[in-house]
């Protein structure tokens, strides 16, 4: 099931990035972030928003327009919400979407 997550993702144009556990083939992380979120982010990187008050774990990262509408910067799923996996995930939207440094508190 989740190759054909990844192969459709790519199929539809959408930048997946996966980690997968520590010596296992068991998938660990995913981010998904649609073509149009890339081209937004770049546009206005001021506001990064991220949420995980879910049940799962699940990093729902949004972005704001100067007009404040609000879009999805990238949806992410954890295996654990541990400070490991969530730097990993960072990294990976900061290269995605950044030149310069991400600044969080």
């Amino acid at each position: 099931m989740v190759d054909e997550v990844l192969r459709l993702s790519a199929q539809r144009g959408y930048t997946v990035f996966h980690r997968n556990r520590e010596n296992s083939n068991v998938l660990s992380d995913i981010v998904v972030v649609h073509p149009a979120s890339i081209a937004m982010i770049r546009m206005w990187p001021y506001v990064l928003i991220m949420d995980t008050t879910y049940n799962i774990p699940l990093l729902e990262c949004v972005g704001m327009t100067p007009t404040g509408k609000n879009f999805t910067v990238a949806t992410t799923f954890m295996y654990n919400e541990q400070a490991m996996t969530y730097r990993c995930v960072l990294q990976q939207i900061k290269h995605l979407y950044f030149t310069s440094a991400m600044l969080n508190d």
